[in-house]
């Protein structure tokens, strides 16, 4: 494999890991840099940085960490994520894989929105236990580490995807003897 497939392969799961916390922040980004032209987007997806796109994703990535904000509201949407974040996470990666070969590029994104997936019920599953510890209150701060990890993720996934997919891989593993320590 050549070295821009393996930067995309980091790319995309550098993406599909922040569209597992936050559906249109990664997107968002995504259509930014591609307009700024930081990020070179293929013809069929440069509607993501068209005005229109840029407006409706800035709207939806404000609302989506606005209420994200508030106890109740937050798990309700954890239940939507549940289908827009994996999706979230399919068109991201696929953004970056839509060079690939058919049928690989379907094949990877999918994949990565199982990622995106696991993500996603791991996040909701720290927020119920957030909830249950802190009566919700402890859940706007840990929603705010949601949001930067999330862009931060986002960027280094667009702008330097090899320190990407080292972070996400290191997150991983702790979570991994994080669970091993608890059982």
């Amino acid at each position: 494999m050549s070295p821009s497939t393996w930067l995309a392969v980091a790319s995309g799961i550098a993406l599909a890991s922040a569209c597992g916390l936050r559906a249109f922040l990664p997107l968002w980004i995504l259509g930014l840099l591609g307009r700024a032209h930081v990020v070179h987007l293929a013809a069929k997806m440069q509607w993501l940085s068209h005005d229109f796109a840029l407006l409706a994703l800035g709207v939806a990535t404000v609302v989506e960490i606005a209420a994200d904000k508030i106890p109740v509201v937050d798990h309700a949407l954890d239940a939507i994520g549940l289908v827009a974040r994996p999706a979230a996470a399919w068109l991201a990666s696929y953004a970056v894989f839509l060079d690939w070969p058919t049928p690989w590029g379907q094949v990877a994104s999918m994949a990565l929105a199982v990622l995106a997936l696991g993500i996603q019920v791991a996040k909701a599953k720290l927020r119920i236990g957030t909830t249950a510890l802190t009566l919700g209150h402890g859940n706007p701060v840990v929603s705010v580490f949601e949001d930067l990890a999330s862009l931060l993720m986002s960027l280094a996934g667009l702008l330097a995807p090899v320190i990407a997919l080292v972070v996400v891989a290191a997150v991983f593993v702790a979570a991994a003897r994080e669970r091993r320590q608890a059982a």
